[in-house]
């Protein structure tokens, strides 16, 4: 007899689980709420991928961007966080997933798979370009949504009025090419399932600041607006 299951029973599986468990985690106040004290933490999550490019740059920044977010939220995240490949069944443990680099970024057909299953199930991806992933980028996301294209969010957009205002949209954190910061959502059914900040460099301004002695005002700005997307990832 063949007890294995089906693939695409994996795939309903998964996406059911996905939103059940993150319908509860609010429901329950374990991320947002009284209840916070009294639960396990939950962890952010590091992506990291093939290609070449240096998805391990910001060591420093989940751990800041956690701290900001339970200081000012009230969530209850722990401190060090985890890293899980793209392919990775354990990318489903993870409700926010953080992604960033300065080079090449190369998904295959499974890692593909797994994140487009992972983020139609409830989960969310911020894609954070270090500088010079932008190309490689959107041809992975690509991959993952070839029906999707990156649409610029507007100032208006409420990740950008959670708790904290940006009525300019994207903090600019570091110059770069000197272009203007711009945000970027994959909208998948009317959610935003992944978040792209593109010429601002967040995760630089989450870091700490003997990393790159950023302004405290520049530091401030990027952790909030991270925090922003956090809070719109599990609230939108």
């Amino acid at each position: 007899m063949n007890t294995r299951t089906p693939a695409h029973m994996n795939t309903f599986f998964k996406n059911t689980t996905m939103k059940y468990i993150f319908s509860l985690l609010l429901a329950m106040g374990l991320l947002f709420g009284f209840t916070a004290e009294k639960s396990a933490p939950l962890k952010m999550a590091l992506l990291k991928y093939s290609g070449g490019g240096d998805w391990y740059a910001n060591p420093t920044a989940l751990p800041n961007l956690a701290t900001f977010c339970n200081e000012t939220l009230g969530t209850n995240f722990d401190k060090d966080y985890a890293t899980v490949e793209v392919g990775s069944v354990e990318l489903f443990d993870y409700p926010f997933v953080h992604m960033t680099g300065h080079g090449n970024v190369v998904f295959s057909d499974a890692d593909a798979e797994n994140m487009r299953t992972y983020l139609i199930g409830g989960g969310f991806l911020h894609i954070d370009d270090n500088f010079g992933m932008d190309p490689y980028v959107r041809v992975a996301m690509k991959k993952v949504f070839p029906e999707l294209d990156f649409v610029e969010l507007p100032f208006a957009h409420p990740i950008y009025t959670q708790k904290f205002e940006f009525k300019n949209g994207l903090p600019k954190i570091h110059k770069h090419e000197d272009k203007p910061a711009q945000g970027f959502g994959i909208i998948y059914e009317d959610r935003v399932v992944c978040f792209y900040s593109y010429e601002s460099d967040l995760g630089d301004g989450w870091e700490d600041y003997a990393v790159h002695r950023d302004p405290e005002e520049k530091r401030r700005a990027a952790l909030q607006m991270g925090a922003n997307i956090v809070q719109y990832a599990f609230e939108q």
